[in-house]
């Protein structure tokens, strides 16, 4: 299967470096443009299947270039990242046609999940999230049809919230799971109140899995969760 290929468009040499070397160590193509316009020249040149784009771009900012974008092409997916967080510049970025925002300083995991949840939503070339049945130890989860968990023929039901909680957490195993990417993939909103019933959740799942002795869900204090599995 060919690679996805990404068009990055940011001013900083040195994050942009990395987001490039990050991006490609993940099995990406990452092309890198540092301005507005070499951006829309990449673009043009090539056949991209997301596009991250700094909002402070020199010669051409990014919302500019996303419109540019637009006016011809209405199915790639394009991601904002910006070191403004003030609503007036993300609401101007979805106007300009961008499916995400990301506010600078951000994780690189944050930022692969993000990058996979819109790959996904576009139907593109991402197979992983198809994934409908995982194993956790001795336990095997079933989702979305079924919600089930299963050990020695016992059969444990679980709510949509929990399965969807659960299935993002199975995707990343032994990974951070960032909260507010949780959040907006469950609840579409990283809200205050959002955050406090998705600890909840998180309780219920750790009672559920109270019997599987190698797999516990631990906070990641100030970044989010993770489903720790032993083999």
């Amino acid at each position: 299967m060919s690679k996805i290929r990404l068009l990055v468009v940011e001013d900083d040499p040195n994050l942009g470096q990395i987001l490039r070397e990050y991006l490609e160590v993940k099995g990406f193509d990452a092309t890198l443009a540092q301005d507005g316009e070499a951006g829309m020249q990449a673009y043009r040149q090539g056949e991209f299947d997301l596009c991250i784009l700094d909002v402070m771009l020199p010669k051409k900012d990014g919302f500019t270039l996303a419109r540019e974008i637009r006016e011809g092409d209405t199915r790639t997916p394009l991601l904002f990242l910006t070191a403004r967080g003030q609503q007036q510049d993300t609401l101007e970025g979805f106007k300009a046609g961008a499916d995400d925002y990301m506010s600078k300083p951000f994780s690189m995991e944050e930022l692969l999940m993000r990058i996979k949840a819109i790959l996904r939503r576009s139907g593109s070339k991402e197979e992983e999230t198809q994934q409908t049945e995982f194993t956790i130890g001795d336990l095997r989860f079933i989702h979305p049809e079924q919600k089930i968990l299963k050990s020695d023929g016992e059969v444990m039901k679980v709510t949509t919230r929990e399965a969807d909680l659960l299935r993002l957490l199975c995707l990343h195993k032994n990974q951070t799971l960032p909260r507010s990417y949780a959040l907006k993939e469950i609840w579409n909103d990283d809200s205050y109140f959002n955050a406090r019933t998705m600890d909840v959740y998180v309780t219920k799942l750790r009672k559920l899995l109270r019997f599987e002795p190698r797999a516990e869900i631990v906070t990641v204090h100030g970044e989010g969760f993770r489903l720790l599995v032993k083999d």
